[in-house]
């Protein structure tokens, strides 16, 4: 099964690197999460789907702690979200005891949908933002 997990994981980030992430940054109605690389320093953003609640921003990582973009939270949770062409600054949280299967009906559906059926390791994350 690790095997399976492994070759889905490349497949699917390779995808998502080089076809998908690029023609999404491009749309200004697509929701961008921007971290700061933990080794390079520099902004890296990646598209997200999720949902504002309030000043809180939700979403669901497919690969966890897998994710560069959850790496770098880890090592630096300070973040900017890009929501309706609005950027906003905020503090993120990986919430691993959260439950993302059902965290994921709470979030726009295609989205949603996209994650449980490549995903694995389902993370959910909570952006604390700032106005």
């Amino acid at each position: 099964m690790a095997g399976f997990r492994d070759l889905r994981f490349r497949a699917v980030t390779s995808l998502q690197r080089h076809v998908v992430n690029p023609l999404a940054r491009r749309s200004r109605s697509q929701i961008l999460l921007e971290t700061t690389g933990r080794t390079s320093g520099l902004r890296r953003s990646t598209p997200v789907g999720g949902r504002r609640i309030g000043r809180e921003f939700w979403l669901v990582s497919e690969f966890g702690e897998r994710s560069q973009y959850i790496r770098n939270i880890r090592a630096d949770p300070r973040v900017r979200v890009r929501i309706a062409g609005r950027w906003y600054d905020g503090v993120a949280h990986p919430l691993p005891q959260d439950d993302a299967r059902a965290r994921l009906r709470t979030l726009p559906r295609y989205n949603s949908a996209v994650v449980r059926a490549v995903g694995a390791d389902l993370l959910t994350v909570r952006v604390d933002l700032a106005d």
